[in-house]
């Protein structure tokens, strides 16, 4: 029986505290899209809800 994917920060691939490298690995897709998208949210959202999401998922995501 195969192991369940589990989502952690990336050690390799991040800009800041790799949540977005790990959610691009999570997800098979390039983390630049999730970077671009995470950005587009900040500045649609006035800033402050997806600057805290992302601190959120960076204390609540476990480094690999």
């Amino acid at each position: 029986m195969a192991k369940p994917k589990r989502l952690y920060r990336s050690k390799k691939d991040r800009m800041l505290g790799g949540v977005c490298g790990g959610i691009g690995e999570f997800a098979n897709i390039d983390p630049t899209l999730v970077r671009l998208l995470w950005i587009l949210i900040v500045i649609f959202t006035w800033f402050l809800p997806g600057l805290i999401a992302y601190l959120l998922a960076w204390i609540i995501i476990p480094e690999k």
